[in-house]
């Protein structure tokens, strides 16, 4: 199975090709940019690089994996739009993975609970709690937007109850790391620069999980998952 995976989630753009079966899967070709440019400058390009290179055939591809939120309001509907204009001229199906669960991938086998984080303004962050147990993958505080606090606490008492060090990732930490070092009680530490992102071979990864668990749209099906309402749509109500 070859899936093309997608994830603009976040600060991040990334595209890949992943080909196998569940963990036997190998990320063919990676390419991601953390860099300036709008994530409507750099996919599209990115991915028909990435094409070229593996001298891929789209109309083989056995599906199209994306990341589907929560995540940056713009950044979601730019991945959300690509995967579905894919889908539709393809006639591919789509593996709408939470964002959560792909950037706690990137550690994929550690020992350690996994708390990844996405900084979503108004001091709160989008956020869960995992766990891998061998091959199993569990969710252990589904993903949602909360306080730091909250999670903190949560990861506090979890991890205590386990006997488990906790990893924090993703572009919430440096936001709310001193928070962090402040309020955690038991070991934790923070995931290296280099998996401490979204990347779009980890959510691939993940797809092969949920389509194994029959998680599977049609183009025409998916929409992405925001948590929150976009800030337009607040100052909507508040005139309201």
């Amino acid at each position: 199975m070859r899936i093309l995976a997608l994830d603009s989630s976040g600060l991040v753009a990334s595209v890949a090709v992943v080909d196998g079966s569940g963990l036997e899967a190998q990320t063919i070709a990676e390419y991601t940019v953390n860099y300036k440019k709008t994530h409507s400058q750099t996919l599209l390009p990115m991915l028909d690089e990435i094409v070229k290179m593996t001298e891929t055939n789209l109309e083989e591809i056995d599906a199209i994996a994306v990341a589907g939120g929560p995540g940056s309001f713009t950044g979601l509907r730019i991945g959300s739009a690509t995967a579905k204009g894919l889908g539709l001229a393809l006639g591919k199906p789509l593996v709408s993975v939470p964002t959560l669960e792909g950037i706690a991938y990137n550690l994929y086998g550690t020992d350690s609970l996994l708390c990844p984080m996405m900084d979503a303004r108004r001091k709160q962050v989008y956020t869960g709690i995992y766990a891998f147990s061998g091959e199993c993958f569990q969710i252990l505080v589904p993903q949602k937007a909360c306080p730091v606090e909250e999670i903190i606490r949560q990861a506090n008492g979890i991890g205590e109850k386990q006997g488990k060090a906790v990893i924090f990732l993703g572009d919430g930490v440096p936001v709310y790391r001193e928070i962090i070092k402040e309020k955690m009680q038991i070991a934790y530490h923070f995931a290296p620069a280099h998996l401490n992102r979204q990347r779009a071979g980890a959510v691939g990864a993940r797809a092969f999980a949920c389509i194994r668990e029959k998680h599977i749209q049609t183009a025409a099906e998916h929409v992405p998952v925001y948590l929150r309402k976009s800030q337009a749509e607040r100052e909507l109500e508040k005139k309201g």
